[in-house]
């Protein structure tokens, strides 16, 4: 529901001091794409930014912001509904794709947004107030897209307590970033003094204005605050050499004299009031209990009392920020009762009105948890689909027991736990709500109970998986399907969030036995691809084809991922793209297709829609880096260390295994051997606490090819022979193969040494028959002791630095002077000689052998 009052341009008093100079500043940033008017509370951004826009020429839109809406679907709503108001007829194609919510991609709306914005005549101002309150991140990316493509003719003016939570250094040095910050907002001596001069009935001298400016530091609401509290001074003097300290120092105390000087009847309706972020008379009713509100609030208008319109006829109101704060904290810590008693009764008028989501807000507050849970309840599968940050936030914060016989609620708090890890606690109130839900099977409606049970099946195959026991969790998908066999919502809840733990949607991070998986994936895929929708299959279909993968079977992988990209159903689901996209990159990358592999991680890049966009791409773009080093570049590799502020002394995670094995692979690769062992050492103890296999032995290759990178080939042996012992028994390759020439010496040495009788600590831990397999597969003869590198011809060498530095086999044969036939027969040469199957090992080699230099 869209809030008329925070489209309006806040009422400014007639009683202002004039402010020439900041209105030019404001007046500058028309230059720009992008005004910032950076400052504390209390330094009269908004009251500044109404001013100018009222005496603007131009169109001006304005939004006031709150917390509420950190939601891209609402606060571009909220932005196009503005401008609508001011150009009639705009956002005729932008209204339809906001209605069709989360389902559809940010892009195409940013992208709609601009070309009507193009097509405006007029030059258009935008000023979005109080910016600090948006936090999300989807919200921040789609934002800076729109300032990078904005008209000329349109600017952008954004109030904020802070700096952006978005890259702004860019749009400074091309000049179309313009910021207005403290200094500039601050009263100058000669503003102070005509603020006392003009607005009050004070007669102060100028050295007492002086005064009162030096210990204000210019603040506006300083100043304000102190002419309000002096008007009731017997000794002005006296009181001016009191001001002194900080400013929420100077802010408490005068509050505090401010709040004392009026009536008890006006203290109390200050009090109680206050919890509201706007009111009108009829909530202020409700909330205070007397018919005299509006004369309350006219009053409080008169007394200057940081009271501020929120429209032109006067109807809605909101206290300033710094007031709306102190008389909170106040309130809450003074009388916690009535403090509720407050929050109930605005909850109430508020429902009563069609605003459910502030009034759940106020319930909270109230502790009116069952009113809150009938609220949840009544909306919940919109909160669900669109406001699962909101809803999550709600019930983690009520009691447990208050949603005990709420079937749905009871399952999200489930998911929630999953989602943290509180996996025990999820298990326990599965199997409460498994026996609890059964035996309502006479009391409920044969489709809902269907619908409560083939849900709570969902929960239980989950927590099955979580324990290993793959039997299990098919027998009660199997469950599912008999009760609902268009699939759980909770199947691909948090649709395109990002989760954090790979467990649930990369089973091959959770599940060690991959033969198991095999059978469960196969049956699975079988099952459900011949369902139109249900998403839920690319979870299965990016697991098998990582599967595939590993076992060195391409095109069948190839084909698998290939099905999942190809379907519909999937494409909402940022989750589930990406990891069906990463597993297509991989596949390319073995089949020596390097371009088409970056292609793929770019293409998915600008297909993202998720709040979570920052998060994927880190993700995505350690993939990036890896490949980068496989070209034989290690720029774009520490540009992305760097970019993330990546340091082998971070912290170690599960939500962060992918970027971890990225960042200690580029580490070991530019000769950072000891940050990335050590690193890695960290990584394998926790990896081996939680039972991870896949990623430990990933681990271990990556200690042993560091070793062999820093001349320790006796070291590397070890931890080789670890990652040999774990991945034998089920058949792991590509995670050797993809290594390249190093591995391949690497086996071949581990190889002699056992046939040696070497005294590594372990020597029957391994079959010599799967370590002469996984040789076999990389083409290699260990008894074949030829210097590589003696045995190119020269023109091989060319061609092979030539493709180093990027060239195709077209720009090749041009350079040369010969044909293109010619070099692809000279390429394979190359391969055969290097014994590599593709450019990406050729390369790699290359480099190894310092043919590249």
């Amino acid at each position: 529901m869209i809030v008329s009052t925070k489209l309006y341009i806040p009422h400014v008093r007639n009683s202002l001091v004039s402010r020439p100079r900041l209105m030019n500043k404001l007046d500058e940033g028309r230059s720009a794409k992008l005004t910032l008017v950076s400052a504390n509370a209390g330094y009269g951004k908004t009251t500044a930014l109404s001013e100018w826009a009222k005496q603007c020429s131009e169109l001006v839109a304005w939004v006031s912001l709150d917390h509420q809406d950190n939601d891209w679907i609402r606060f571009w709503s909220y932005i196009t509904t503005s401008i609508e108001e001011r150009v009639p007829g705009y956002g005729q194609t932008i209204f339809p794709l906001l209605e069709k919510g989360s389902s559809i991609q940010w892009e195409i709306v940013i992208t709609a947004i601009l070309n009507e914005l193009n097509g405006l005549s007029n030059e258009l101002i935008i000023i979005l107030d109080d910016f600090h309150s948006i936090e999300l991140p989807v919200i921040h990316h789609s934002f800076i897209y729109l300032i990078d493509h904005l008209p000329s003719h349109i600017h952008v003016y954004i109030a904020s307590r802070n700096d952006l939570a978005i890259p702004t250094a860019r749009l400074l040095a091309t000049g179309e970033l313009y910021r207005i910050n403290i200094q500039d907002l601050r009263f100058q001596l000669d503003e102070g003094i005509n603020f006392f001069r003009d607005t009050t009935d004070l007669s102060l001298t100028n050295e007492q204005v002086t005064e009162l400016y030096k210990q204000t530091e210019g603040w506006v609401s300083g100043l304000q605050l102190a002419a309000i509290s002096l008007k009731r001074s017997d000794n002005i003097a006296e009181s001016i050499d009191r001001f002194s300290g900080q400013h929420h120092h100077i802010s408490d105390y005068l509050l505090e004299e401010v709040l004392r000087h009026q009536s008890e009847t006006l203290r109390e309706f200050l009090l109680n009031t206050s919890i509201l972020n706007r009111m009108n008379s009829s909530l202020c009713q409700a909330v205070m209990g007397q018919m005299n509100a509006q004369e309350q609030l006219e009053r409080l208008e008169q007394l200057n009392l940081f009271i501020i319109p929120l429209d032109d006829n006067r109807n809605w109101y909101r206290y300033h920020h710094l007031f709306s704060e102190f008389l909170r904290r106040l309130l809450s810590e003074s009388d916690p009762g009535q403090w509720e008693q407050a929050h109930i009764r605005a909850a109430y008028w508020l429902e009563n009105a069609g605003f459910d989501e502030e009034a759940v807000e106020h319930f909270l507050e109230g502790k009116q948890y069952a009113d809150v849970v009938r609220l949840i309840e009544k909306n919940l599968q919109t909160l669900m689909q669109s406001k699962s940050v909101t809803l999550n936030r709600w019930v983690s914060v009520l009691p447990e027991n208050s949603f005990a016989e709420k079937p749905m609620i009871e399952m999200f708090y489930i998911s929630i736990l999953l989602g943290v890890g509180e996996w025990e606690s999820a298990f326990r109130r599965v199997k409460q709500a498994e026996l609890w839900f059964h035996a309502l099977q006479d009391t409920l409606p044969k489709m809902e109970w269907h619908q409560v049970m083939g849900n709570i099946y969902f929960f239980c195959a989950v927590t099955s998986y979580l324990q290993k026991d793959l039997v299990r969790t098919s027998e009660y998908f199997e469950l599912v399907e008999r009760y609902m066999p268009e699939g759980s919502f909770f199947q691909t809840m948090g649709r395109n969030r990002f989760q954090g733990y790979d467990s649930f949607d990369d089973h091959l991070a959770f599940i060690n036995d991959l033969h198991a998986a095999d059978a469960f994936l196969v049956k699975w895929i079988r099952l459900w691809k011949k369902k139109k929708v249900y998403p839920f299959i690319g979870y299965i279909y990016a697991s098998y084809s990582k599967l595939l993968y590993e076992w060195n079977r391409l095109e069948e992988a190839e084909f698998y991922v290939n099905q999942a990209l190809r379907r519909k159903d999937i494409e909402p689901f940022a989750r589930i793209v990406i990891h069906n996209t990463i597993s297509a990159s991989r596949i390319k990358q073995a089949q020596g297709d390097l371009d088409g592999a970056i292609a793929i991680l770019r293409k998915v890049k600008l297909q993202i829609d998720s709040p979570d966009y920052e998060l994927f791409v880190v993700k995505i773009e350690a993939e990036e880096a890896i490949l980068s080093l496989q070209q034989g570049s290690s720029e774009y590799a520490l540009d992305w260390m760097e970019k993330y502020k990546l340091a082998h002394t971070d912290e170690v995670s599960m939500g962060r295994v992918a970027e971890h094995l990225a960042l200690a692979r580029v580490l070991g690769e530019c000769g950072r051997s000891e940050e990335a062992l050590d690193l890695l050492g960290r990584l394998n103890l926790l990896l081996r606490k939680e039972d991870r296999l896949r990623d430990r032995i990933k681990v271990l290759i990556l200690q042993s090819m560091t070793l062999q990178r820093a001349n320790q080939t006796e070291k590397a042996l070890v931890p080789l022979e670890s990652a040999l012992h774990l991945a034998e028994p089920e058949g792991y390759i590509r995670s050797f193969l993809d290594e390249g020439p190093i591995m391949g010496e690497l086996l071949s040495n581990y190889l002699k040494v056992q046939q040696t009788n070497s005294r590594l600590r372990n020597p029957l831990l391994v079959s010599l028959t799967y370590v002469k397999y996984l040789l076999q597969v990389m083409n290699i003869t260990p008894e074949d002791d030829i210097s590589l590198k003696e045995i190119l011809t020269e023109q091989e060498a060319k061609i092979i630095r030539l493709l180093g530095n990027g060239l195709s086999n077209k720009e090749v044969a041009y350079d040369l002077s010969i044909k293109g036939e010619t070099v692809k027969s000279h390429i394979k040469n190359v391969y055969r000689k290097l014994r590599v199957s593709n450019r990406v090992q050729a390369l790699q080699r290359a480099k190894e052998l310092n043919i590249l230099d």
